[in-house]
């Protein structure tokens, strides 16, 4: 009944004006924006409150214009940016329809009393793609190209019972825990540098997520930390390629 009333809420926004001239369409259990929507919403200056529920480093990097960060790993200190008005509107993004963090932060919010709350699914990769106005750091724009493995060589390396190199899931814990790679360890890209003294230079070192964000971000941070032999391997390829998952 309550994801009923929040979508009931949401879709009033719409016929308010808050979001209006864009059809809501549902993902999962919240409301969704589009681009143009998103777009729209701010070029109109609309009351509401967009959040970025990725990483500190991935927020500081790159971000849309006007959003605040509240990560899920420390949502408690990051909600003090929620606002008083628990019937504002919340919009919250992340990596795209494949990514997880936008969803799993809104069910941190809603609890604590928030019901209008809505998910631009498409998220960053979309928004950046299409060149929209974005917040950028410094490391930003420094576009580099990675070796890719793809997904039928990872398979035969795996196979072949290799020990010339280490595969780095870097997506969160809870992705991992549902489904990775087989023989992959996890180390999330935010961790990689302080967790680097785990991985010999002397092997091959293959980084994967889910569509190439972030083990994008992990490959950048490897040739900082003077890796000689880096590899870019996706998730979606592999599962596209019906190969087998381990949990």
């Amino acid at each position: 009944m309550r994801r009923i009333a929040l979508f009931a809420l949401v879709c009033a926004a719409v016929a308010l004006g808050v979001l209006a001239g864009s059809p809501v369409r549902a993902a999962g259990d919240y409301p969704v924006v589009t681009t143009d929507h998103l777009k729209a919403m701010i070029d109109e200056k609309q009351d509401f409150l967009l959040i970025d529920a990725r990483t500190p480093e991935e927020y500081a990097e790159a971000h849309i214009v006007g959003a605040v960060n509240v990560p899920e790993k420390t949502f408690d200190s990051a909600s003090a940016q929620l606002p008083a008005d628990k019937a504002k509107l919340i919009v919250l993004y992340c990596n795209g329809v494949k990514c997880g963090k936008s969803k799993r932060v809104a069910k941190k919010v809603e609890p604590l009393g928030y019901t209008a709350i809505a998910v631009y699914n498409e998220g960053m990769p979309v928004w950046e793609e299409r060149g929209l106005p974005i917040v950028t750091g410094a490391g930003y724009g420094r576009k580099i190209d990675t070796t890719k493995v793809p997904a039928a060589e990872l398979d035969r390396m795996i196979r072949s019972g290799s020990q010339d190199y280490i595969l780095i899931d870097v997506r969160d814990e809870m992705e991992f825990e549902e489904g990775h790679i087989p023989t992959a360890i996890n180390i999330p890209a935010e961790q990689l540098a302080a967790r680097s003294d785990q991985l010999p230079k002397e092997k091959k070192i293959i980084v994967y997520c889910n569509t190439g964000s972030r083990s994008y971000m992990a490959y950048k941070k490897l040739i900082g930390l003077a890796y000689p032999s880096i590899f870019q391997s996706l998730f979606v390829e592999w599962k596209e390629a019906g190969l087998p998952t381990a949990r």
